[in-house]
């Protein structure tokens, strides 16, 4: 059977009202190995480049209808077309021309009357550019996927310690984000919950979280209470975050046989709890963030909880709106209690997903990563 092989040779598209031009351009670009498409208009020229995605265009400035400044923007503003390098052709030689045509997209400008080596030699440096970014965005795409394959391996899920009794939704912005969680089993029925964020949303906080997912794993057990296994844990990310990175967490203890809840507060969004018989209450215990601080203290709230109460732990990307919407902290925490309490008779899984769709809103643009996490008693 015959394999198909890809033709990487460039791609180029041709854009001038004059066929003349055309042909020109056409037999040089030919000659010199390169593929080509042309057209004598904008808008046939901006679904061409949608279909065949090009790896250049040469365009003309001077056409009726749609000139070539115009294409150009329009062509900038569709995803499918906007990466697309393009050069333009044009019988004006004036400055301003010039630096409208970059204003508007171009990354060049080639006078009429042109020469063949000229416009070869502009070519081949923006095909070269082009091919160069996207080299790096692919070889970024493949690093990104690689991280967050890692970082996902770090996160628990609620399959591998059912009797820890939680639900999680996890919606980060890029393939790596700030935003963590981890669950533990202490001893016997005594379960630790962590919901943090890392300041910032570049490749490097997903090394921070692999950082902070050890250092829970070796503070936090009986013998340190949570404002201790935090103490402890600050002590060590001082001395290795950049300057500007903190981390904000919530960090909450359940002794689910003694029915004891003690909760701790890093400088992070208070959490929302729902008594199993409806009422809402936001504990909001005074606590430091991590990693700027070497003396940092926590209070600890102690709280009462019986079966079916649950408390639900989230990062602030959760309570501060989605799309053009805006608001305060204070109105999207109310709004994500009265979310909560308004979901309480549903299963803890469905929830916590019902809970989230409510709040970030599908297909809403989101500037933050989202954490939502849920315990149940």
């Amino acid at each position: 059977m015959a394999r198909t092989v890809k033709d990487t040779t460039p791609r180029i598209l041709i854009v001038d009202d004059e066929p003349l031009n055309i042909r020109l351009l056409d037999i040089v670009l030919k000659k010199n190995g390169y593929r080509t498409l042309s057209c004598t208009s904008g808008p046939t020229a901006r679904a061409l480049a949608a279909e065949h995605s090009p790896d250049l265009i040469l365009l003309d400035v001077l056409m009726p209808d749609e000139d070539g400044y115009a294409t150009c923007e329009l062509l900038k503003q569709h995803s499918q077309t906007s990466e697309i390098p393009i050069i333009f052709i044009s019988a004006l030689t004036d400055t301003s021309s010039k630096v409208r045509g970059l204003e508007v997209g171009g990354v060049d400008f080639i006078s009429k009357p042109f020469e063949k080596a000229e416009v070869l030699a502009r070519v081949k440096v923006h095909l070269k550019l082009r091919f160069t970014y996207r080299a790096l965005i692919e070889a970024q795409a493949q690093r990104l996927a690689q991280v967050q394959d890692a970082q996902q391996a770090l996160l628990v899920l609620p399959s591998e310690l059912p009797e820890a009794d939680f639900a999680v939704r996890f919606e980060p912005i890029l393939e790596a984000g700030g935003d963590f969680y981890d669950v533990l089993h202490v001893g016997g029925t005594i379960f630790d919950y962590i919901v943090a964020d890392v300041s910032g949303h570049d490749l490097g906080t997903s090394y921070i979280t692999s950082a902070l997912k050890a250092l829970l794993s070796q503070n936090c057990n009986l013998v340190n209470s949570p404002a201790e296994s935090l103490t402890m844990i600050n002590s060590v990310l001082c001395r290795i975050l950049s300057g500007g990175t903190h981390i904000t967490a919530g960090f909450a203890r359940l002794d689910r046989e003694r029915g004891i809840l003690r909760y701790i507060n890093a400088g992070h969004p208070a959490p929302v709890l729902v008594r199993a018989g409806g009422e809402t209450e936001i504990p909001q215990p005074s606590g430091d963030i991590l990693g700027v601080f070497d003396s940092v203290w926590f209070e600890t709230l102690e709280i009462a909880v019986q079966p079916g109460d649950r408390l639900f732990m989230y990062t602030d990307g959760l309570i501060e709106g989605f799309g053009d919407e805006k608001m305060t902290r204070e109105e999207g925490l109310a709004r994500l209690a009265a979310t909560c309490e308004a979901h309480r008779t549903l299963p803890l899984i469905q929830a916590v997903d019902a809970i989230h769709e409510a709040l970030a809103g599908a297909g809403l643009p989101r500037g933050d990563d989202t954490i939502l996490l849920a315990l149940e008693v």
